[in-house]
């Protein structure tokens, strides 16, 4: 074509210069060839005359994230006539008719009708199977042989955007609008608008409530996924292991749920090998916790052994107050499809406060104290309150362990309930929310000190000045006379025995004294510098130093009372009267 273009213009004298231009030119995306462009009879919907219309409707709903709105709003607003026809053998056909010598087309309100009720009951393919006198209603059957059925299409988009008639409106369901559309950012070009579209264009309104919008899934370097490339994920992988299960180890559904869980869909997510193996060591450490917690309430039952809130110990009402702030944080994070936050608040409960404090410390109480003693019922009761909200918490993200977690409970649910999914959200008693934020700041400050305690025995077990942290006695110092008063309230004895700070500290003996300098003359060297706690409570200063009296071989507690019971005299004075108490008391040693 070029060529004859040339010789043409030369040969008039009209040529004036001939060069090689480079220009865009559309390729198949499939088979990498050139494609014609020809102009050909098509079927267009237009959007002019309902455009106001669907700009009004996209205000009224909720778009998650926000900037989805500007993306379907200045979409629509640019948005030219919609061509619905398609060129293909397969599909919902346009159900027109032909006059064969005219062309002109046949579609009225009777037509679509007889053929309405002839795919209602027969499916989308009769139009392609049967004969074209009976496709017409009585009164255009004398035209058939006049008439061409026609071959086009229905846009596939067109499909999809109306499946909203069928999913909810003909169910009758959330006032014909569905509560949400979920899909990837691109269908605010394509599902999201074309269910406008139909929606607004056939009733007045939008076919959803809220539409939430993710980015695409990329491979662990950021690159788009692609089979030449080899760097795609295979979900089935993931959750059932490769031949060599060494190599490709089976995480399960509940592991590559939470990997979904744990990202932030707003934009582009990445996964690969060592982020489904960073996702499985968080899903190990809920589901360690989660063993513990079922473990420890193996002789428990909460209609039975069950300590009211009013009687526990005020670490167990702190606890509680921590559970209570995570389930109501939870609660908004789900309620807004956060799930993200969900996984960060989660992991940051599990680790930050449950694993390095309050099951560390609760140990004593699970397993040195009397089976049915105070101690250990008010732990048991703060341990099942956990457990009951970490399976509420992680049922919709880790369904199969939570389901395995509620079957495994030692005792039958107060409500019936035969499934984690049938006993719902586990919503928190008010009064677990209402303990006093005084008391909330001294033990989020008595924290602190535990933190700082920790680093200075640390130091001292470098330096052999002690081995385990049993081994230590802690001496205290607080500037702010407050805190020093309630610490050195904690230094007392009491008769349950939980609230003492040397079982918050994990340590044998504390001392809380009046001047910093008191600390260097007891410690020594093993003294750290004051530090300012960010809890805005003043500064501290810790020492250690080795405690005093003997180890006591079942506790591992040290004091200068083991030995005080004749018949147990490598006991402290706290397990002598346990192990005596016991069915099977090992027996008395007896003077010789």
């Amino acid at each position: 074509g070029n060529e004859a273009v040339m010789k043409a213009l030369e040969a008039s004298g009209t040529l004036l210069l001939e060069e090689a231009h480079a220009h865009k030119y559309p390729y198949d995306w499939r088979t990498k060839k050139p494609v014609i462009v020809r102009a050909t009879a098509q079927w267009f919907a237009s959007v002019e005359g309902f455009r106001d219309e669907a700009l009004a409707c996209i205000r009224e709903v909720q778009w998650i994230p926000a900037v989805g709105e500007n993306r379907i709003t200045a979409m629509t607003e640019g948005r030219s006539d919609w061509c619905i026809s398609r060129q293909r053998t397969w599909g919902v056909p346009i159900p027109v008719f032909y006059d064969t010598t005219s062309g002109e087309p046949l579609m009225d309100e009777k037509t679509i009708d007889h053929v309405r009720k002839i795919v209602a009951e027969k499916g989308t393919d009769a139009w392609f199977y049967m004969e074209l006198e009976d496709l017409l209603p009585e009164e255009y059957k004398h035209l058939a042989p006049t008439l061409r059925k026609g071959t086009d299409t229905m846009d596939v988009w067109f499909d999809s955007g109306s499946s909203w008639a069928s999913v909810v409106e003909e169910r009758g369901l959330s006032q014909g609008a569905a509560d949400l559309y979920l899909e990837g950012s691109d269908q605010h070009r394509g599902w999201f608008q074309s269910s406008l579209l139909t929606s607004v264009a056939s009733r007045g309104q939008a076919p959803y409530k809220k539409v939430l919008t993710h980015g695409f899934v990329l491979d662990e370097k950021g690159y788009k996924m692609s089979k030449s490339l080899g760097n795609v994920v295979d979900p089935r992988l993931v959750i059932e292991g490769g031949k060599d299960k060494k190599a490709a180890p089976a995480y399960g559904a509940d592991v590559l749920r939470l990997w979904v869980a744990s990202v932030d869909y707003t934009t582009d997510v990445c996964i690969g090998d060592n982020i489904i193996k960073q996702t499985f060591e968080s899903y190990r450490k809920v589901r360690g916790t989660v063993r513990y917690l079922l473990g420890n309430l193996s002789d428990y039952d909460p209609a039975v052994d069950a300590v009211p809130y009013e009687e526990l110990p005020a670490v167990d009402r702190y606890c509680l107050s921590k559970l209570a702030a995570l389930e109501a944080e939870c609660s908004a994070a789900f309620a807004s499809f956060q799930f993200y936050r969900v996984f960060q608040a989660l992991s940051t409960f599990n680790t930050s406060f449950l694993s390095t404090f309050y099951l560390d410390m609760a140990k004593d109480r699970l397993y040195i104290r009397d089976k049915t003693s105070f101690a250990r019922r008010s732990c048991q009761t703060t341990l099942d309150a956990i457990l009951t909200a970490l399976m509420a918490i992680v049922a919709p993200i880790l369904p199969h362990m939570a389901e395995d977690a509620f079957q495994s409970l030692p005792y039958k649910a107060a409500t019936g309930a035969e499934s984690v999914f049938q006993r719902g959200w586990a919503a928190s008693p008010a009064e677990w929310a209402s303990f006093p934020e005084e008391e909330v700041g001294t033990w989020d400050a008595v924290l602190e000190v535990r933190e700082k305690v920790n680093k200075v025995m640390e130091a001292a077990r470098n330096a052999k000045l002690i081995g385990a942290g049993l081994e230590a006695k802690v001496v205290v110092h607080c500037e702010e006379e407050a805190l020093a008063t309630r610490l050195a309230a904690m230094t007392e004895e009491t008769p349950a025995g939980v609230d003492e700070l040397r079982y918050v500290l994990l340590v044998s003996q504390v001392a809380v004294v009046g001047e910093a300098s008191e600390v260097g003359a007891v410690c020594g060297e093993h003294t750290a510098e004051a530090e300012t706690l960010e809890c805005g409570r003043g500064q501290v200063t810790v020492g250690v130093a080795p405690a005093a009296g003997q180890k006591c071989e079942r506790c591992w507690n040290y004091s200068v009372r083991v030995g005080e019971c004749a018949e147990h005299p490598t006991l402290c004075e706290r397990c002598s009267p346990v192990v005596i108490s016991l069915p099977n008391a090992p027996t008395p040693v007896t003077a010789a």
